[in-house]
């Protein structure tokens, strides 16, 4: 999908906070490279090399436009920045540290894609991964029946995932005969948004933008309508005008031999 990065940073705390989160967790000294999958418009990059300035990373994504961005708002030494589609990535070297904040979750087949990750993971390197786990709320769900009803179902049957990201026991099972050690948790935040249809706003720059890109011009807008018209339902304000929107996401860090 064509990838929008100021509408993408509109909630870019709410955004950047799980990254914080996983950073967290991964214990590396000096890692001397450093890989980042989905690195979108470059914000998290740059807490990594805020981190370990003396690391070489590698910026990865598919959006000529977040890469832009990324470009222009990150100007830390040591920064390779790639345009690449992560589904078809064959890494020719081995990483100290694999970070990926809110990406893999758009790659199908995660039993195939999580072994090769880790094969990119070099002795005693982590692999370091938040995903959204969050499509069974109503803010996904809505936008997932609509488009499955008449006309939408003809052009989005094929294109619908109404569960990207895997249980958490999957994951585990995935990686545990590649790591010595595996951590594994979900964290659900509740989001203070405030705007007219903040969630709306939300999903239209990541998980919304998608299906109308798969669909015919004339068909988005309508499409667009009745999914805010639904969503601002699902999530009405509250007395002080916000609305809150919770949100799960599933993290994993794992530590190799």
């Amino acid at each position: 999908m064509r990838w929008n990065p100021q509408a993408y940073e509109a909630f870019a705390d709410h955004r950047t906070r799980p990254a914080i989160d996983l950073l967290g967790r991964v214990v590396l000294d000096a890692p001397r490279r450093i890989v980042d999958l989905g690195c979108g418009s470059g914000g998290v990059t740059r807490l990594l090399a805020e981190r370990w300035p003396q690391a070489s990373i590698l910026a990865l994504d598919s959006s000529v436009e977040m890469l832009a961005a990324a470009r222009e708002k990150t100007r830390a030494k040591g920064i390779e920045w790639q345009q690449v589609e992560l589904a078809s990535w064959c890494p020719s070297e081995r990483f100290n540290l694999v970070f990926s904040n809110a990406a893999l979750h758009w790659l199908a087949d995660h039993p195939k894609w999580f072994p090769q990750l880790a094969d990119a993971v070099a002795p005693e390197g982590v692999l370091a991964v938040q995903m959204p786990s969050n499509f069974a709320a109503p803010s996904h769900a809505r936008m997932h029946e609509l488009a499955l009803e008449p006309p939408y179902r003809a052009h989005l049957e094929r294109v619908v995932r109404p569960a990207p990201v895997l249980d958490a026991q999957t994951y585990y099972s995935l990686l545990a005969p590649r790591f010595e050690t595996i951590d594994i948790w979900s964290t659900e935040y509740l989001q203070i948004l405030r705007g007219e249809n903040p969630v709306a706003d939300w999903t239209r720059a990541t998980w919304l933008g998608g299906l109308l890109e798969a669909l015919p011009q004339t068909l988005r807008a309508p499409f667009e309508a009745e999914y805010r018209r639904r969503v601002l339902g699902a999530y009405p304000k509250i007395a002080d005008g916000s609305t809150l929107f919770s949100f799960k996401r599933l993290f994993i860090v794992a530590t190799a031999a």
